[in-house]
């Protein structure tokens, strides 16, 4: 507990987003002997399963994030069949889900945030979800980050609010208040068969980029907070359940929100998934 609070106290102190950015470009870098040694280390501490990955050599990749980034054989997910199923977005752990109560949501254990907060302050986007129900799955150093659409959707409207880069593990969730609200995010609201839901894309602690499959790299652009109308573009944006919608460079955090009586959600906080698994059903 006392080494949780100081790890957290720290992180207060340090210039994350400086720290952030410098890591994205030794990230970013070509050059074989930073590379290549950054790769195989990384896969040897967290024990990356490169078994699935389509590229195994740390020489196919073009830098890290490239490796970092890597799809996976085909296969090597399975987007469930099952009627009205909703599948999960991505590999990691269920951090939290339930309802959302009072307009606040779950960070763990005795601790809320504000729902409101969450969606950037937004009051038409957060009356929709008042007393629906969240999800929110913690992506590791060795999982698989690319994004997928739990449900079918066309994409509303998308808006990135800046913030800060505290990291997302348990320990900081347990000892930052606010801690999802308070981090550079990006905003997805989507129209599905079933009405809307929201996708929400949680950068951190050395997360280099957050990318989606329509706009490229959205996160960081710029320090301000920045929406873009997809109700009346002249690019439909829709995708299938299970396609790709977006990728963070280095590991964070995928929240979903689901209107009041719209999902039921059968899997529980502490559970581990893989993308395309079933985490619950549409009403």
């Amino acid at each position: 507990m006392l080494f949780e609070k100081l790890f957290c106290f720290i992180q207060y102190l340090l210039p994350q987003h400086l720290i952030s950015r410098a890591v994205g470009c030794l990230a970013q870098s070509q050059i074989n002997w930073i590379k290549k040694p950054l790769i195989d280390i990384f896969i040897k501490v967290f024990g990356v399963n490169m078994a699935e990955s389509l590229r195994q050599s740390p020489e196919e990749f073009e830098h890290f994030n490239d490796f970092f980034t890597r799809e996976l054989k085909p296969g090597a997910r399975v987007i469930s069949q099952e009627e009205n199923v909703i599948v999960s977005p991505a590999d990691g752990v269920i951090s939290e889900c339930g309802p959302i109560e009072n307009g606040s949501v779950l960070q763990a254990k005795g601790q809320y945030y504000s729902l409101m907060a969450l969606v950037g302050g937004d009051s038409e986007r957060c009356n929709q979800y008042i007393d629906g129900d969240f999800m929110t799955i913690y992506l590791s150093p060795k999982d698989y980050h690319r994004v997928h659409m739990p449900v079918d959707g066309k994409l509303k409207k998308m808006t990135y609010v800046p913030g800060k880069l505290f990291s997302v593990n348990q320990a900081t969730a347990n000892n930052v208040p606010g801690l999802f609200a308070r981090n550079e995010r990006l905003i997805c609201d989507f129209e599905t068969p079933q009405g809307p839901m929201c996708m929400i894309l949680v950068g951190a602690m050395i997360v280099a980029a957050i990318e989606t499959v329509w706009a490229g790299q959205v996160a960081p652009i710029q320090r301000k907070m920045d929406t873009v109308d997809y109700e009346q573009p002249l690019e439909t944006v829709n995708l299938n359940q299970g396609d790709e919608m977006g990728r963070f460079k280095l590991g964070s955090t995928v929240i979903l929100l689901f209107p009041k009586d719209a999902a039921n959600m059968t899997k529980n906080s502490g559970d581990s998934l893989q993308m395309g698994q079933a985490i619950g059903q549409v009403k």
